[in-house]
């Protein structure tokens, strides 16, 4: 394998990291600039520029007839945000969703994830159903915007503490922010060629589908900007945006980078039957574990967040028995999707049910934090 391609994909992911924070940077202000709330800023510009390296690694891939490769970063970056990320936060600091849209989100992240499934179930997903998957999510962000109208004032207050930035009025002020979108633009578009060229070699080296590469290093690597958005909003006390970034970004790699991706490619987008018995499963079940832990405790606590990391563990075994061609792949992801991730989805609802309890028995624990469920605007 040539280094050069090697250092190249090493750069590519440190460019899709560095240009989705210009991305958000700039996106951010230019909002902010023009009246946006910082709520809205936070659960749908962020959200897009964390889900700006896969978009970026999606059409790429689709014009490189790659689209595989799109696929499993797709599939690998949900697992990656429920799984890693959500369970590294929680683990760093528990965290908590008050927010009404917050919890809105969980069940249409399941039905999204549901959707794709269904679409994956002929084989390959299409155009038409690309961009089907595109005017899911323009109506998704028309109604979150329309939503976030209702939200608590404190909820309000942590959004407007993390986004409410100084962006400063004017022409010029503008220009600098629009600047800041494009630049950051141009080097996602880099950094996801450098991508998908060094997928493909390893691929190609290593004598692996290339589907595998896109579920773990390209999923992980493009998870990052979550990563570090989660772990440092938790770590500030801005809980509902951690929250909110991991769900959200899950929605937008479904219906955007996934649409976007299958709209613009030149064939439709294949599904292996491996990512169709195991990674997609497990896609929907990670997707399914939020349930229990929003709704009824509302917080994901360390033991939670111990038991996701777990299973990603798990998961990222069986990618590596795929890979290394191991006969007992095919097993060990039976007893993954039929075994593992059941027992798992039942303590976590039980973990959480002890929780709820718990925190209702008077004298034996602290109050919870209020939900913050009080209307205001309209």
């Amino acid at each position: 394998m040539d280094p050069l391609t090697l250092l190249l994909f090493a750069i590519g992911l440190v460019a899709l990291v560095g240009g989705a924070e210009v991305l958000v940077r700039g996106a951010s202000r230019l909002a902010t600039n023009l009246g946006v709330r910082p709520l809205v800023v936070g659960l749908t510009v962020v959200a897009f520029g964390t889900s700006a390296p896969e978009l970026a690694v999606g059409v790429s891939s689709a014009f490189a007839g790659q689209a595989d490769i799109a696929l499993g970063n797709v599939v690998g970056s949900n697992i990656a945000n429920i799984l890693l990320v959500l369970g590294l936060a929680a683990v760093v600091a528990p965290m908590e969703a008050a927010i009404r849209a917050v919890r809105r989100e969980v069940p249409l992240m399941i039905a999204a994830s549901l959707l794709v499934w269904l679409m994956a179930l002929s084989g390959h997903i299409d155009r038409v159903e690309g961009l089907l998957l595109v005017l899911a999510i323009l109506g998704y962000t028309a109604f979150l915007v329309r939503a976030t109208r209702r939200e608590a004032i404190a909820v309000r207050a942590e959004f407007a503490a993390e986004f409410a930035v100084d962006a400063g009025r004017g022409l010029g002020a503008v220009a600098g922010h629009l600047a800041l979108v494009l630049i950051g633009l141009v080097i996602l578009v880099i950094g996801a060629e450098w991508i998908v060229d060094g997928a493909v070699a390893i691929a190609g080296s290593l004598g692996i589908p290339e589907v595998i590469i896109g579920l773990t290093v390209v999923a992980v690597g493009t998870s990052l900007p979550e990563i570090a958005t989660s772990v440092l909003a938790g770590l500030r006390g801005h809980r509902d945006i951690a929250v909110g970034n991991v769900i959200g970004s899950c929605i937008f790699n479904l219906l955007m980078v996934l649409g976007v991706t299958a709209a613009v490619a030149p064939v439709p987008v294949a599904v292996s039957p491996e990512l169709l018995s195991v990674d997609l499963p497990i896609m929907v079940a990670a997707a399914l574990a939020c349930l229990p832990i929003l709704y009824t405790g509302g917080l994901v606590d360390r033991r939670e967040g111990a038991l996701l990391l777990g299973m990603y563990v798990l998961y990222i075994g069986y990618v590596l028995l795929v890979a290394a061609g191991q006969p007992s792949a095919d097993a060990f992801g039976r007893v993954l999707v039929l075994g593992v991730v059941p027992t798992a989805g039942a303590v976590l609802a039980w973990l959480a049910w002890r929780q709820r309890t718990a925190a209702r028995r008077p004298g034996r624990h602290e109050p919870p934090a209020p939900r913050h469920d009080s209307v205001v605007g309209g």
